[in-house]
């Protein structure tokens, strides 16, 4: 009978790093605040598990891939969270007519007046160009 294999912390540190790291990136596209706090910690996490792995003498690519990985949720879920909070007054008028239309016309027309609300707050965007490909 052979006993399971036990990973050294050492070990578990890289491995750790890197699931919170994936954990980061999924959650920032589902929930981006979850994922701004999760992002933080599993870039404090990889961080924290370079020394240890190095102490060990176990190679860091894995705690090195966590702090990009992290590094790039923690991006992602700034972005988002800084557009939701430019678009907040646009978005909360939607949430709003979205309540209150009672037909499939009325809908696609709150979904018109949040194209239009949108593309008068980015100058980039000229009348008539902003179309989302589906409702939100």
């Amino acid at each position: 009978m052979t006993t399971p294999v036990q990973l050294r912390p050492a070990e578990k540190a890289g491995r750790r790093a890197l699931w919170l790291a994936f954990a980061a990136i999924v959650l920032t596209f589902m929930l981006p605040l979850a994922g701004l706090f999760v992002a933080v910690f599993a870039l404090v996490v990889s961080i924290r598990a370079i020394p240890a792995l190095r102490s060990a003498a176990k190679p860091v690519g894995a705690a090195v891939a966590g702090i990009v990985i992290s590094s790039v949720a923690l991006l992602i879920s700034l972005a988002v969270l800084a557009l939701q909070l430019y678009l907040s007054e646009e978005l909360a008028a939607y949430a709003e007519c979205k309540i209150g239309a009672g037909t499939v016309a009325a809908q696609n027309e709150c979904v018109d007046r949040l194209e239009r609300a949108m593309e008068e707050r980015f100058p980039v965007v000229g009348p008539g160009q902003l179309q989302f490909p589906f409702p939100p």
